[in-house]
């Protein structure tokens, strides 16, 4: 329990996105250390569960200033292109309505969770998408042709299983 609320489960892609941000926000030098930090966030997770996780994030451990060794996530370069089935999962985990008007495209997700799907958008490099803007709950995706909006709205949906 924390602050009198029971500790939660998070599906894998909400734990990977909290680990991320405390390895950025904090040297984080033990798995141990990510389980606690979690756990104070109402997190309740396993050190093998952290560990899974910390290898399917590629997650590495980095000499810092003093000597001492803590955990970082290498950033995917900007130009490195992510594969689409990660776009999948992304959009399979997180959109929960697509649609279109002209060239735009609309993916609607929970609250919060709209930079996931952004950021994975962008990286995906899908032909025809010149830009993305999120939001809190919605990503806005821009296309290069006039009428682009339905073909991409209708890649997206399909590939989130809607």
């Amino acid at each position: 329990m924390v602050a009198g609320r029971p500790l939660v489960r998070l599906t894998k892609n909400q734990r990977h996105h909290r680990i991320a941000r405390l390895l950025g926000e904090q040297a984080v030098s033990s798995q141990a250390e990510v389980v606690e930090l979690l756990g104070a966030e109402g997190v309740d997770c396993t050190q093998a569960t952290v560990s899974r996780d910390l290898e399917e994030m590629g997650a590495v451990k980095v000499r810092v200033a003093g000597g001492d060794t803590v955990y970082a996530i290498p950033e995917l370069p900007r130009d490195q292109l992510a594969p689409e089935g990660h776009l999948g999962r992304v959009l399979g985990e997180w959109a929960v309505e697509v649609s279109h008007s002209a060239n735009l495209v609309v993916v609607r997700t929970p609250p919060g969770s709209a930079h996931v799907v952004g950021s994975a958008l962008d990286r995906a490099g899908i032909d025809g998408v010149i830009g993305t803007v999120a939001g809190d709950d919605t990503v806005l995706v821009v296309t290069a042709e006039p009428a682009g909006g339905a073909g991409v709205a209708s890649r997206l949906a399909n590939l989130a299983g809607l």
